[in-house]
């Protein structure tokens, strides 16, 4: 576990200080920083603006991230902001950005308040308030995608103008494909048959981050972790990794990690809640691809992105000789992997991943995808849990 020190913590603070003032054009002094936890060594603080020049919120957030992390992180973080907060007030999907520094990677945002976390809502024993937290995390998925269609060539300019030279490669994406490629060895190490149907799905998954009928801006990792919902609605807090992708891919990896969060939910009852958050999800992106109003379409869409998400955290989640090297297939450093909704330390939960993606595809009526990933889940049980 990585601990913030309090001189860490004052340093950004001044740090957001000093890009603010030159902002402002006069010195702007921030109090009373609140520690926010962030994720891995990155440092999220909340603070008081105690002397602003300018019309200025009272709190701010400051985000600060290593920097000798992959640079690639915070110029894909500063550029989906940049993107984001040049959208309609109605259609930002989260915080706004008031500054940045690239140099010593701090970004200054508007404070979405405290909220609460989309997870003490998918933990609770409502089961009404349940459902409509995860229709409501739907529906912002949506208006998230449907008001970001067409803007992909806006977003690559700003990522190119703040680069600096690094690259502006999906690396989500980069582990994905790599992942795909180790599949027919690792499920052999496994015991399992990779049929040829199944790998070609997880190969069209791969393409949709780079292509792909429905694309639209994603913050990249939308899991429960990093949605809280205030009085505007469902906000999205972490754009680390965020760019263009098929749509698609969201509402799988929504559907993969909220599981471990509905451990307590009975099988049926957890069906009833995926179908809720892809018809609210639907409901909002009709209108823009009425290719997704047929149920067999979508459904076959969602399955072959929900199975290469299964697959990505099942393969972060086995020995490092199984293949090439876990960090190896791990977006950015080594570390950040374990900041990701998708990845876990518990084998359990990516069983349940397996046995959940199973039974979705069985009513889809997707056997052989059904069939593997029940034989697979099956396999992982063996060598994990017994």
């Amino acid at each position: 576990m990585t601990v913030i020190t309090e001189s860490r913590i004052a340093g950004v603070v001044r740090a957001a200080e000093a890009v603010l003032s030159h902002r402002a054009g006069s010195p702007v002094t921030l109090a009373d920083p609140e520690d926010l936890g962030g994720s891995g060594r990155t440092v999220v603080v909340r603070a008081r603006v105690a002397v602003n020049p300018l019309s200025m919120d009272r709190t701010l957030v400051i985000k600060a991230l290593p920097a000798d992390e992959d640079p690639r992180a915070f110029h894909r973080e500063l550029a989906s902001y940049k993107y984001a907060t040049a959208l309609p007030t109605e259609s930002r999907p989260g915080p706004q950005l008031i500054a940045s520094d690239p140099d010593v990677r701090v970004l200054v945002l508007t404070d979405l308040g405290h909220g609460r976390s989309l997870t003490s809502l998918l933990s609770g024993t409502d089961v009404v308030e349940t459902s409509h937290a995860v229709s409501a995390w739907g529906q912002a998925l949506g208006r998230m995608h449907a008001a970001t269609v067409g803007g992909e060539i806006d977003f690559l300019a700003i990522l190119r103008r703040g680069a600096n030279g690094t690259d502006d490669v999906d690396v989500l994406g980069e582990a994905a494909a790599r992942a795909v490629e180790d599949a027919p060895a690792l499920t052999e190490s496994l015991g399992v048959e990779l049929p040829d149907d199944v790998a070609k799905r997880l190969m069209i998954a791969c393409g949709l981050f780079a292509d792909g009928d429905h694309r639209a801006f994603s913050p990249s990792d939308v899991g429960a972790e990093n949605i809280l919902l205030n009085d505007e609605g469902v906000q999205f807090m972490d754009y680390e990794w965020g760019g263009f992708r098929d749509a698609t891919l969201d509402i799988a990896y929504a559907l993969v990690t909220f599981g471990a969060q509905l451990s307590h939910v009975n099988v049926d009852h957890r069906a009833d809640l995926e179908i809720a958050m892809v018809d609210a999800w639907r409901s909002e992106v009709y209108p823009i691809w009425p290719g997704l109003g047929h149920d067999g379409e979508a459904t076959r869409k969602i399955t072959t992105a929900r199975l290469l998400w299964t697959w990505l955290s099942t393969v972060w989640m086995l020995p490092d000789d199984a293949a090439a090297t876990v960090e190896d297939r791990r977006p950015g450093h080594a570390g950040q992997t374990h900041d990701w909704a998708l990845h876990t330390n518990d084998p359990r939960v990516v069983v349940a991943r397996w046995a959940d993606l199973s039974a979705a595809a069985v009513r889809a009526g997707e056997a052989e995808i059904a069939e593997f990933a029940s034989r697979l889940g099956a396999a992982l049980q063996r060598t994990w849990l017994t």
